[in-house]
């Protein structure tokens, strides 16, 4: 047998006890005897919900994503739902995306809450994460589950958990939740199901579902302006296929090409490397069918249908794939423009991003004089913020990694509602002589040029992590001080909470709650950003650079020299 550490055997031995089935404990036996490595990547930790949820390689142990790992937590879950909700009949409402294992673990997370006097109402098939969100309030749920590992390589699977405002759990919650979850033995998870409780949900859902989407997606643009517009769509094998192609046709848009290579729901995803619309190379099928048709925009979504990618023609009719801040500058006009148009902007109105977004957004709020707010990483702070100011309206607001959400109905990034508005926006401007990409010049033009450059370095496994955690102690205790003659204004540190100002020493109090990630903000406006996945073993570092645009004439230049500010942030931050 290969050496096995104390504490892991320890858990290990847990394993191997009558609460986990026959396949479980051979499993592990293998590994014992053949794979310590791999046995102590299974056992090392126990997984941890991050900034989308709970999220890991399907297999066995407390690190990965299996029945047991999921059985606790929706024991923990069950218990807290009761805590919280005393002498109140309780529902929960459950989908999930095309993963392996997604279905399967689905039934399973249904028959724990059903096993604890829960009414679960679980989608008949797979089903957009956006969906499920606007499922949790329409059945009037105390709370969500969503099956999914987003973009994820096929390996993974997760776990993603909503509340009764239909956002992600935030603290103090989350940290109420997972220390519930911690005081679960396995042998206390009741897996034994109560089958009058599980209800099955589906096309009334998808209707009401749909409507809402169209209600809040589409501005009354005539029908001969969506006559216009073709559309190339794929799901990437995802779930976005069960309504998306509904949702555009109800508004009116009838001209959508889907690529059917990848209509197909599929778990390992075969036609793509990646099935994330953030890759070029995920919505290269798109971009040659939209060649065939002539089409005018490209849309790709990831497995579970909360982020998208688009493609749309450049001025000399050339497909060009846009990254998400500049997706969401121009969603964000739009809606600004058509609630100014409405005259519905009153000064209780805000528009949302994170902090590793692009900064235009801020002067977009400025422009049209309606608040500008700011959260950390994940669609579940903004959620939170339409919860916390009741008083106020949510337009809408982004993320730069391709989410967006449209109103307050659904309370995550949702790809299905994003796609309608991007189209919409795409056949108005068409209408007008312009087009997608027209309407994004015209907002470099007033606002000035910016360009975002996202670098992800992955390191996996413990020795991954502890390089990752090293990088940010070195980013804290050696931070840069220039990027070539241009001087880091101030340092913000938002593990504790803190803004500095190096030339003074003067602090300022970061008002958003503690998470790891450090941005240097530099004295020409650029901005670096550091931030450890909380769901992938990965380090991100966002650069956010920009000038003025005197003339579009101008813009080959301006973009050249921003492309050298990024080389030098990247050159000095050891990345290139």
């Amino acid at each position: 047998m290969n050496q096995i550490k104390p504490e892991i055997l320890e858990k290990v031995n847990a394993w191997l006890t009558p609460s986990f089935d026959t396949d479980t404990q051979q499993e592990i036996k293998n590994l014992m005897a053949n794979d310590a490595k791999e046995l102590e990547e299974s056992f090392y930790k126990d997984l941890e919900f991050g900034t989308g949820g709970m999220r890991g390689i399907m297999g066995i142990g407390t690190n990965k994503i299996n029945k047991y790992t999921l059985g606790k937590n929706t024991q923990g879950l069950s218990n807290y739902l009761k805590q919280s909700y005393p002498n109140k009949a309780l529902g929960v409402a459950i989908a999930y995306d095309c993963r392996n294992n997604s279905k399967k673990l689905a039934k399973v997370v249904a028959d724990v809450f059903s096993a604890n006097d829960i009414t679960v109402y679980l989608f008949e098939d797979l089903r957009p994460t956006p969906e499920l969100s606007f499922a949790v309030r329409h059945l009037n749920c105390q709370c969500g589950i969503v099956l999914t590992a987003s973009h994820n390589p096929p390996e993974y699977n997760g776990y993603k958990v909503y509340w009764q405002d239909g956002g992600q759990l935030v603290p103090p919650q989350d940290h109420e939740v997972i220390s519930e979850i911690e005081n679960v033995d396995y042998s206390d998870i009741n897996f034994l199901p109560k089958p009058d409780l599980i209800k099955i949900i589906g096309k009334d859902v998808d209707m009401e579902f749909i409507k809402a989407s169209v209600a809040n997606g589409s501005f009354e643009a005539p029908m001969e302006v969506r006559d216009n517009l073709r559309i190339v769509f794929t799901s990437l094998h995802g779930t976005s296929i069960t309504v998306l192609p509904d949702t555009l046709r109800a508004a009116g848009f009838k001209h959508i090409h889907i690529v059917e290579e990848q209509a197909e729901p599929n778990g390992n995803f075969p036609t793509v490397k990646s099935p994330n619309p953030e890759e070029p190379a995920a919505l290269k099928m798109a971009m040659d069918l939209a060649e065939k048709v002539n089409a005018d925009i490209v849309i790709g979504t990831d497995p579970d249908s909360d982020r998208l990618g688009i493609a749309v023609r450049n001025l000399e009719g050339e497909l060009v794939l846009l990254n998400g801040n500049q997706t969401m500058i121009v969603m964000t006009d739009f809606l600004l423009n058509q609630w100014r148009e409405a005259k519905k902007i009153n000064g209780k109105q805000f528009i949302a991003s994170t902090i590793v977004s692009t900064p235009m957004m801020k002067k977009l709020a400025e422009k049209y004089f309606v608040e500008y707010k700011e959260a950390l990483t994940g669609f579940k702070w903004i959620a939170k913020m339409i919860v916390d100011f009741p008083k106020q309206e949510f337009i809408g607001g982004g993320e730069e990694s391709f989410g967006y959400m449209v109103g307050d109905f659904v309370r995550d990034k949702d790809a299905v509602t994003s796609t309608l508005l991007a189209c919409e926006i795409a056949a108005i401007s068409k209408a007008n002589k312009s087009s997608f990409y027209g309407e994004l010049l015209k907002l470099y033009r007033k606002h000035g040029l910016y360009k975002e450059h996202l670098v992800s370095l992955t390191k996996k496994g413990i020795s991954g992590a502890e390089e990752i955690k090293q990088m940010m102690v070195d980013a804290r205790e050696n931070p840069i001080r220039s990027v070539k003659d241009i001087k880091v204004e101030s340092i913000e540190d938002y593990a504790i909470s803190k803004k500095t100002f190096l030339e003074s020493g003067r602090t300022e109090k970061i008002d958003i709650p503690k998470s790891n990630v450090i941005i240097y903000n530099l004295e020409d406006g650029s901005r670096i950003a550091l931030r450890p996945s909380g769901t992938e073993p990965k380090i991100k570092f966002y650069m956010s650079v920009n000038a003025p645009l005197e003339s579009l004439s101008d813009m080959q230049k301006v973009s050249d020299l921003l492309d050298a500010k990024i080389a030098s942030i990247s050159e000095v931050m050891g990345l290139s």
